[in-house]
């Protein structure tokens, strides 16, 4: 059954970044319900044991947090910030777990991001967040703050070093998830236009394998093109615009990488192009259309929710500084449906068409406690915890 998780393994051990003792320790100690969500997925994503499972922080709480951030120039990014820096980081302030998050951006330049990390490291931080990061461009860097007992955690994206936890959605997943659904709802049939993240970013291109794979079992749908909308809406609606101008042929649908499905939404209007289905993500921009054009399509999915990312990764990182013991590398959410109820409940029929909010999962959906306890060897309310005297 889980043919190509062997297959990720394989390709691991080839790295040479874990034995198969360690690939033990790490996928086959969860539960059988968990491993289903590592079926289909980049063949490259660590699935290992991690050296963290024994972590032991170099200092008591409170913990100084750093997030060394790629980029800051979309909806999604400014909502993680707005997660951590007023919902989490006053939450474990108030319990005595963190004492401040230093903040840096890179611009997705990964000479930046790892002179910052470094930097990070040096000035004494106790654990690093990154996110959406080259696969193995920091790989050294994070080697380096594990030296110096600081321990690093990617989030929407992966990292190929044995010494990080990445904390994210099955991106594979989600674009087989995302690009079946969208073959359904057309019927089977047709032109296909596909926007991508950023080529060359692990989320972006594991969720175009994982499309690819699901439009290959319809044999009458054909992906007519590609661009890069760079999780942006401005960038997504410019380069959509170019598209449908140059090429006359007829679009039965798009598949979306948010954030860009509301620049992809104007970029149709502004076309004079009937409005076809399009794959939503969450922004609360593209369900506002929704909202007010109900039967524009039937589901759309949570990828990677912002605000619950940030939660997990944080949660994540807090267990393991608590010394709870992940038992995996790459900790892996599946894509989650919603519907034109869910977009109903969560925004009003004046809703703002340009907002910059996003619709999330209900309450804990994303990481449930429950759940989130079966990652961990030694597992506790990480808000709760405490240091033993």
């Amino acid at each position: 059954m889980l043919k190509k998780v062997y297959t990720a393994l394989s390709v691991i051990i080839g790295l040479g970044l874990m034995t198969t003792a360690a690939f033990a320790d790490g996928l086959d100690s969860l539960p059988p319900d968990q491993k289903k969500l590592y079926e289909l997925l980049d063949p490259a994503i660590p699935l290992g044991g991690t050296p963290l499972k024994d972590f032991v922080a170099k200092r008591p709480p409170p913990w100084k947090i750093g997030y060394a951030s790629t980029y800051a120039g979309n909806t999604w990014r400014a909502q993680i910030l707005t997660e951590m820096n007023e919902v989490l980081l006053p939450k474990y302030k108030e319990a005595g777990l963190v004492s401040e998050l230093v903040v840096t951006q890179s611009d997705l330049k990964d000479a930046t991001q790892i002179q910052q990390m470094r930097q990070m490291v040096d000035d004494g931080v106790d654990a690093i967040i990154i996110c959406c990061s080259n696969v193995t461009a920091i790989n050294q860097t994070i080697e380096y703050a594990h030296s110096k007992g600081v321990p690093v955690f990617s989030f929407s994206g992966y990292v190929t070093s044995p010494y990080a936890i990445n904390a994210t959605e099955n991106n594979t997943q989600g674009g087989y998830t995302a690009a079946k659904w969208l073959a359904e709802e057309i019927g089977g049939k047709g032109n296909v236009l596909t926007v991508s993240g950023i080529p060359g970013f692990a989320s972006s291109d594991s969720f175009n394998v994982g499309a690819k794979k699901a439009f290959d079992e319809y044999k009458d749908i054909t992906v007519v093109g590609d661009v890069a909308g760079k999780w942006t809406d401005q960038v997504a609606q410019v380069e959509v615009q170019k598209f449908l101008a140059t090429n006359p042929t007829e679009i039965a649908g798009i598949l979306v990488q948010s954030a860009s499905e509301n620049g992809v939404v104007n970029a149709v209007q502004q076309s004079g192009r009937d409005m076809m289905p399009i794959v939503l993500g969450g922004e609360a921009s593209a369900a506002c259309y929704w909202r007010n054009n109900p039967d524009f399509i039937s589901k759309s999915f949570h990828f990677w929710p912002p605000r619950a990312d940030a939660r997990l990764v944080w949660d994540v990182m807090m267990r393991t500084l608590q010394g709870q013991g992940p038992k995996i590398q790459s900790i892996l959410r599946p894509a989650l449906p919603y519907t034109i109820d869910d977009v109903k409940e969560a925004i009003p029929e004046d809703c703002d068409p340009n907002s910059t909010a996003w619709i999330e999962p209900k309450g804990d959906a994303w990481w449930p406690a429950d759940v989130a306890a079966q990652y961990f060897e030694r597992p506790e309310d990480p808000l709760a915890w405490r240091p033993k005297k």
